[in-house]
């Protein structure tokens, strides 16, 4: 999960932000960046880029 920012997004803040675009039905293209295979320890950023891609196409958590 990168680098927690002070004021930054939580876990269920990215998922609802994701999710609430996947709604509206207007996005038609995303760009994730900030995913370093290096630096990512045990994939965890690598899960988490996953799993807000799936939000923005329309999953969603419990």
């Amino acid at each position: 999960m990168g680098t927690p920012w002070p004021g930054g997004l939580t876990y269920r803040e990215a998922h609802l932000a994701m999710e609430l675009l996947a709604d509206t039905g207007l996005v038609s293209s995303m760009e994730v960046v900030e995913v370093n295979p290096i630096a990512d320890h045990e994939n965890r950023t690598g899960r988490l880029a996953a799993e807000l891609i799936l939000s923005a196409l329309g999953r969603t958590i419990a």
